[in-house]
């Protein structure tokens, strides 16, 4: 009995379908991998850059006669540093769209916790679908503020860098940091032409091929489109961005000061300005894909950075290790907090 020709067009489809399956599946695995294996790659190779040549027994003695009283100011200052960080995300929103400081501050620590805990920067990701949770933030929108919170980021480092040129010893990788100032600069101005311009156009030809997904149709694109250009609002407005710019620099330079209350503790003898050198060097050195907490960047950037200053890879790597952890488990412990407190609170939303 001859099979129906309907049956066979079907039968022929499934085993296409899972034959498309199989191959995502497969290129989903293959992206894993390389994934992994270029961050173990990176964290192996910045560990190795910072672990050469070090006299572990003088590291150890240098962490054993520091101060750590100078623990507190340097997590006051980092304290302060998140503040500023949670008001500067607030102001990349358009006024009319901006949301509260208490789930800003919340979404904040959760991508300071999955940063720590996740390679590749994250928590990036996890503060956006923090924020859409607990304020109702488009994540189109979001996405653009932190693309924005990046490039201002970027941006700040290289101005405090180029500022305190005159009064900092010989800086092997300026070279490096002006070059990438000149890219950025192109890359902005050329930003702020075409939005300008164009308006939201760009980004609708940009998001196009999304229509294409089952789950999305070309209203939905469209919406996705005018979100992500209101998230750009910085870029646009001169007044917004020149806030949002020195927000940014104002919270580095605070941070800068608490990694130098941690110079103290540790009798580097260096200016203040030596630790706004580190703070560039260890901000700039996240536009690399990191692993977990930076690990090995984080310790490869701040030695470069008192290297400048003839301070002893032995010596240097005690306060690099210190610093390391000031800034890793107490936003891992903010984070976690943030969590409960959210998993807590929605349990009691449920039994009401």
């Amino acid at each position: 009995m001859t099979e129906p020709v309907s049956a066979i067009g079907e039968r022929t489809e499934g085993q296409a379908t899972l034959e498309q399956r199989r191959a995502l599946r497969w290129r989903r695995t293959a992206f894993r991998v390389a994934a992994v294996t270029g961050i173990v790659a990176i964290t192996v190779f910045f560990t190795y850059l910072a672990l050469r040549d070090v006299r572990y027994g003088e590291t150890w003695a240098a962490l054993k006669r520091s101060n750590y009283w100078w623990l507190f100011p340097t997590l006051a200052a980092l304290a302060v540093h998140v503040v500023l960080r949670v008001f500067r995300w607030q102001l990349v929103f358009k006024p009319d769209r901006r949301p509260p400081f208490d789930p800003t501050a919340k979404a904040t620590l959760v991508g300071y916790l999955f940063n720590n805990i996740l390679p590749a920067r994250a928590g990036e990701a996890a503060r956006i679908v923090a924020l859409n949770e607990y304020a109702g933030t488009s994540r189109a929108e979001a996405t653009a503020t932190v693309v924005v919170e990046r490039v201002f980021d970027v941006l700040s480092l290289l101005v405090i860098l180029f500022v305190m040129t005159p009064w900092l010893p010989h800086v092997s990788w300026l070279r490096s940091a002006a070059f990438l100032a000149l890219v950025l600069a192109i890359a902005v101005a050329v930003a702020i032409a075409v939005i300008a311009i164009y308006g939201e156009r760009p980004v609708l030809v940009a998001l196009r091929p999304l229509a294409r997904l089952p789950f999305l149709d070309r209203n939905r694109v469209e919406y996705i489109a005018r979100n992500v250009v209101h998230g750009l609002e910085s870029l646009r407005n001169f007044r917004h961005g020149l806030a949002v710019f020195l927000c940014t620099t104002l919270s580095w330079v605070v941070l800068g000061v608490g990694f130098w209350f941690l110079m103290l503790g540790f009798d580097l003898h260096l200016s203040v300005l030596a630790g706004l050198l580190v703070t560039v060097a260890i901000g700039l050195s996240f536009i690399v894909p990191s692993p977990p907490a930076g690990v090995g960047i984080f310790e490869a950037a701040g030695l470069a950075a008192l290297s400048s200053y003839g301070i002893s890879k032995s010596h240097g790597l005690a306060y690099v290790l210190v610093l390391h952890v000031v800034n890793v488990l107490p936003l891992i412990a903010a984070g976690l907090l943030v969590l409960a407190l959210q998993a807590r609170r929605a349990r009691r939303l449920v039994r009401a």
